[in-house]
């Protein structure tokens, strides 16, 4: 290898190297929050060998028990928020190496966007401390702090922090700036989440649901928007509790119109326009993986439309359509 090709080499690794560097520096600021509630005295930290939320609602952990420390009999995740402390059991694993494991696996509730009746503890918005409290046979207690993972700094296809399918509302494991572990507890904003949409030779069905409403169902009025005009059509939903149901108006989206349209939907009160998207997801691009194809539809006057229903990059509904042309020949 020449000088000149070994030098560009040399280059483009430290340049790599830098760039690596400033995305996990970012990565790690994101996720970093000040220190709550600092004590005199920290209390040591176990690390974890592993500590996520799994489909934005469910809480995994597993750490090891210090090798020489007092046996446990009964250990549990203690979170704690300002004199609020919610309990999770911990189950204990003997590992074939002689080590012992601590682990959980429990849902994660909010306190006021799921459902009372839900299991699981019920967290408000906030940042919670993660405490492991352990029992030995003579009852004595010993807690631990748990130590922030690290946080790998990927673009996959999944997003690392999901929301909660139920709720809306985000559990988000964070870190201090001492490096222990934290939970993130963010409330659902107010939004209109698309559920599903069917494709049928005669119509589109939309089913939906309004996330956070700031005011009961029957004072959001449903539309579909033209895009780059601003036409607005008013449509008639049915609801059941917070759930919608409506039809895409393809006669009168299609009525004197010759070419290509695109439409919006939306949930509208006063002045709060809300944009019907697939939100609720882990799915980092929506477009590239709910795929859908473009479907040939009759409507009752006899009309044959082309319409492609499907989501946009950010996630939203949308619908594309417009009248095959008939002509003498082609009928």
């Amino acid at each position: 290898m020449s000088e000149a090709l070994l030098s560009h080499a040399v280059t483009a690794a430290k340049r790599a190297r830098r760039t690596a560097g400033r995305v996990r520096r970012r990565v790690e600021q994101i996720n970093t929050v000040p220190v709550l509630g600092a004590r005199a005295r920290p209390r040591p930290a176990l690390r974890p060998a592993h500590l996520s939320v799994l489909v934005g609602r469910t809480l995994n952990l597993a750490v090891p028990w210090p090798p020489g420390a007092t046996a446990v009999t009964e250990a549990h995740l203690v979170l704690e928020r300002r004199g609020r402390r919610q309990s999770i059991p911990l189950e204990r694993e003997p590992q074939p190496d002689g080590r012992l494991l601590l682990t959980a696996t429990a849902p994660l509730r909010h306190a006021r966007h799921d459902d009372a009746t839900a299991p699981g503890p019920r967290l408000d918005d906030g940042i919670w401390r993660l405490t492991v409290a352990a029992t030995d046979a003579d009852g004595q207690e010993t807690r631990y702090g748990i130590a922030a993972p690290d946080v790998p700094a990927s673009d996959g296809p999944t997003l690392p922090s999901p929301p909660s399918a139920t709720s809306g509302a985000s559990f988000r494991p964070v870190r201090s700036v001492d490096g222990h572990a934290l939970l993130k507890v963010t409330g659902p904003r107010e939004h209109a989440e698309l559920i599903r949409f069917d494709l049928r030779w005669d119509r589109v069905t939309v089913h939906g649901r309004l996330i956070a409403a700031g005011s009961p169902p029957d004072d959001y009025a449903v539309e579909a928007v033209r895009r780059g005009s601003g036409t607005a059509l008013a449509l008639t939903p049915a609801w059941d509790g917070d759930r919608f149901v409506f039809d895409v108006p393809l006669d009168a989206m299609t009525r004197g119109v010759a070419t290509q349209r695109m439409w919006d939907f939306q949930l509208r009160r006063g002045r709060t326009r809300l944009r019907i998207a697939r939100r609720l997801t882990d799915v980092r691009r929506p477009k590239k993986v709910f795929r859908t194809p473009f479907r040939t539809i009759a409507t009752e006057d006899g009309a044959l439309l082309r319409v492609h229903a499907h989501l946009s990059a950010a996630g939203t509904f949308a619908v594309s359509c417009a009248p095959f042309p008939t002509t003498e020949d082609s009928a």
